[in-house]
């Protein structure tokens, strides 16, 4: 999934001659905390609440102002991960996407790459979640895989975190079952420490709503 196919329909470009208090209007109405500015189609930069605010001239037009303005942008063609680690890295509520001449194609919110990313990584789909902790060296995809599969089940996806300076990882498995105590009685049998499960559906509501909110927190928005 690639830049030019996340950008959103409805979230519009500001021009220097629109005022402060139509963007900040217009950020509420949309929920977002920046917009970008565009001289037809050449991307000016974005400008965000706190510049709107820091200028104290909300009724007056935005290019009677001496403005510093970020430039983050993708191109078309850039892969999802690419704009998440943007986002994440700037602090940002959305990316321009700009063509392969660098002309403003649209913007991509970061509230939709959230839901993106939840299809790509199967968490709509029913089963349950197991999260492992292990060293990074006896870390091995396969045996957890054929742990897994070994119980007639198998894995919808996985991801690993691992805390700067340690030794340890964790893995977070999604599995597409809810009956996971045969799984991790077979992980236990060899060696796995599991830190949490969750595997009905009011448990499996509270972690995507704690990751989640966890991200939303990461990202600043």
């Amino acid at each position: 999934m690639v830049a030019k196919e996340l950008i959103s329909e409805v979230v519009p470009s500001l021009k220097t001659s629109d005022t402060g208090q139509k963007a900040l209007n217009w950020m509420e109405v949309f929920r977002v905390s920046h917009l970008p500015i565009i001289n037809n189609r050449d991307f000016l930069g974005l400008i965000s609440d706190t510049d709107i605010y820091d200028l104290n001239e909300p009724d007056q037009p935005i290019g009677n102002h001496t403005l510093s303005l970020i430039r983050p942008f993708v191109n078309s063609g850039q892969h999802i991960f690419d704009i998440v680690n943007i986002a994440s890295k700037m602090k940002l509520s959305l990316i321009p996407v700009l063509d392969e001449k660098k002309q403003y194609m649209g913007v991509v919110l970061v509230s939709d790459l959230i839901e993106r990313i939840a299809e790509m990584s199967s968490l709509k789909e029913p089963g349950g979640i197991i999260v492992i902790s292990i060293l990074q060296n006896e870390y091995s995809l396969s045996q957890i895989a054929q742990i897994i599969e070994s119980n007639n089940s198998r894995v919808l996806n996985l991801y690993i975190t691992s805390p700067p300076d340690s030794t340890r990882m964790e893995v977070t498995v999604k599995v597409n079952t809810n009956n996971l105590m045969p799984i991790i009685r077979t992980f236990e049998r060899f060696s796995y420490e599991i830190t949490t499960w969750h595997g009905d559906d009011d448990d499996m509501d509270k972690f995507y709503s704690d990751r989640y909110d966890s991200l939303m927190r990461y990202l600043d928005v």
